[in-house]
């Protein structure tokens, strides 16, 4: 196969048909929906959840930039202006034309669309204090009877990630409810109808935020006109309307739920015989993942084409350690392997078009965005991979839902409940699951650690020598872990403890139990080293199987939104690692609180893998999300 049959496989893979502008404009054109609302993008991580959100509340929704003109936004009944990572008062931040408050249509600020509100109508915003991170609870002030607050009666706990908040308010505006650190947390000017609110009511985190976004819609006046059966039907005829008839699709298949569903709905669109479903396996998966999957497509009457391309990517990861060069490397062999597969299974011929599993959190994290930063670059956000996209050859037929939405379509495509509710699973696989960067703390942080957990009852921590990949304020963070001792078995107050230590010291952004041990001056957390090969991706393979095994047996599976188990470089000698156990409750993936686990079944995860001579310590994650992302790197 020559250099210009290779060239022609990479650029021939389709046309764009899930970036936002697209997207709206090919349903503006087919969906006969009067009645919708506009989320403006500011490129904070959550435009996206807000539109899917207000969808599953009945309400359809588009994405629009903040440089429309303003005749694209009269089109609409409501419009939303989202979160984001800037600051209204620098100069360069993302701004939107005044002339939308005067378009007569109500408007919700979330956060930064919030604070922007604010700027632009006259009141003033300013660096926080201390900023907030996290939970916050709501005191409310006057009647909310008929406003944005109805069914509120105060105390409701609300989602905060916030840096700057609002000091003044313009003319026109009342505040209706704060928090103790943000005396302007909900704000509206009732007679225009315009709303701002500076938590994220969009998550689940926040206790009535769907409340608060279906009185925002009854507000709008706007009908029930979507869910995602409808969201089925339109896909299938968008696929089937730009993939032309000559053209079939190459189907990236990871083994996760993302792909898989992907998969299944490309070949309900097109037909199975015009998307073959491709597997590489790279070394990094789960213990028994293949089989068991090849098995379940069979029974869809699907199959899937299995390559073990293992010992290319232990050689290309060989000594590397910086996080987002290991997953680029992994992009980058994906892209290799596939190459091959193409001269290997005669498929130089005809135009084949590449399909992805992206979700949105993948694009968000990426800085799929234009404002937005990147927080991790995904394995199928590389480089090469972004300028097939941005030449509009990839298909990405979930890129806009979020994983319980890709759930419930899943089950809408005949796949059992238990399939679809599998834990997330990274694509890029365990390899982002071994962490291999030193990050030593300075003297002077481990001072400033000891000298706020001396208040705290006993509690003592260490600064462990690696970092990890978080998020704050919508920008991406790289910082170190600390561990505390265990001596305190009330999880809300090693919750309020892990919360303080994340959002008040800039150099921690994850808090770890270690589970059973209350002194650690007698333990040694030495940095010894990583490899990316065979031998450590089996120990954590193994790993990984135990600790699944024992939560599916005592009935905790389900319970659990996903459970990262991570390889760590730590020991006291060379060659010893450890583990850590990292339960979250989620229902989006865009947030997460840590779960909660009965300390008997911690400790008998802790006898399993200790019994595993190269594992020195087992340490429990106690960083919510934010600031921790759910993934170590």
């Amino acid at each position: 196969m020559d250099n210009s049959l290779i060239t022609r496989f990479f650029d021939l893979v389709i046309a764009k048909i899930l970036f936002p502008e697209s997207i709206a404009k090919s349903q503006r054109g087919r969906m006969v929906i009067h009645k919708k609302i506009a989320v403006v993008d500011f490129g904070g991580q959550y435009a996206h959840l807000i539109a899917s959100r207000i969808r599953r509340l009945g309400a359809y929704t588009e994405i629009l930039s903040n440089e429309e003109p303003i005749s694209n936004y009269q089109k609409y009944s409501g419009i939303i202006l989202s979160g984001g990572p800037e600051s209204v008062y620098e100069p360069n931040s993302p701004m939107i034309s005044t002339q939308i408050f005067n378009l007569g249509i109500p408007i919700l600020g979330i956060c930064y669309g919030h604070q922007l509100i604010i700027k632009l109508l006259g009141g003033v915003v300013e660096r926080s204090g201390t900023g907030e991170y996290g939970p916050a609870s709501l005191q409310l002030h006057g009647t909310n009877g008929n406003s944005i607050l109805k069914n509120f009666v105060g105390g409701e706990k609300v989602w905060m990630n916030h840096a700057d908040e609002v000091v003044k308010l313009p003319e026109g505006f009342s505040k209706i409810a704060s928090s103790k650190d943000c005396g302007y947390a909900v704000v509206e000017n009732s007679s225009k109808k315009i709303f701002g609110i500076q938590f994220h009511a969009e998550v689940s985190h926040s206790e009535k935020g769907s409340v608060l976004l279906d009185n925002f819609i009854q507000i709008c006046g706007v009908s029930k006109t979507w869910g995602i059966d409808q969201f089925l039907k339109e896909k299938i005829k968008e696929i089937q309307e730009t993939v032309q008839p000559e053209q079939k699709i190459f189907m990236l298949v990871s083994g996760g739920v993302d792909s898989t569903v992907s998969y299944l709905l490309l070949c309900k669109a097109l037909g199975a015989e015009r998307v073959l479903g491709f597997l590489i396996d790279t070394g990094f998966m789960r213990k028994e993942e293949v089989l068991p999957l090849q098995k379940k497509l069979t029974l869809q009457n699907i199959h899937l084409t299995v390559r073990n391309e293992s010992s290319l990517f232990y050689e290309n990861l060989k000594d590397k350690s910086d996080p987002e060069e290991k997953r680029k490397i992994v992009g980058n062999l994906f892209l290799e392997a596939r190459n091959r597969a193409v001269k290997d299974l005669d498929l130089e011929h005809g135009d084949w078009l590449l399909g992805q599993g992206t979700i949105y959190p993948d694009t968000i994290e990426s800085g799929g965005t234009k404002h937005s930063h990147t927080i991790k670059t995904h394995h199928n956000r590389v480089e090469a991979i972004q300028k097939l996209i941005e030449q509009g050859k990839v298909i990405e037929p979930i890129r806009d839902l979020y994983k319980d939405e890709v759930r419930d379509l899943g089950v809408l495509l005949g796949l059992e409940s238990e399939w679809v509710g599998r834990h997330p699973f990274p694509g890029p696989g365990l390899v982002v699951r071994m962490l291999a960067v030193e990050k030593k703390g300075t003297e002077k942080d481990q001072l400033e650690i000891d000298s706020y957990l001396a208040t705290q009852g006993g509690l003592s921590g260490k600064i462990l020598p690696v970092a990890s990949v978080g998020v704050k304020g919508d920008r991406r963070s790289y910082a170190n872990c600390v561990v505390l001792n265990d001596i305190e078995t009330d999880w809300n107050t090693l919750d309020r403890v892990a919360t303080y230590l994340s959002n008040r010291f800039s150099f921690i952004n994850r808090v770890v139990l270690l589970p059973f041990e209350s002194d650690l001056k007698k333990l040694n957390f030495q940095f010894t080293g990583m490899q990316l090969d065979k031998k450590c991706s089996d120990l954590l393979r193994e790993v990984d199987f135990i600790v699944e095994s024992v939560i599916r047996k005592l009935g905790l599976y389900n319970k659990i939104w996903q459970m990262p188990v991570v390889l760590l470089p730590i020991g006291e000698k060379e060659n010893e690692k450890s583990i850590v156990l990292r339960p979250v409750e989620s229902q989006e993936a865009m947030t997460a609180n840590f779960f909660r686990m009965e300390r008997s079944i911690l400790q008998e995860i802790k006898i399993e893998i200790l019994k595993i001579p190269e594992i020195r310590y087992l340490f429990f994650d106690l960083t919510n999300k934010p600031p921790g992302t759910i993934e170590w790197e």
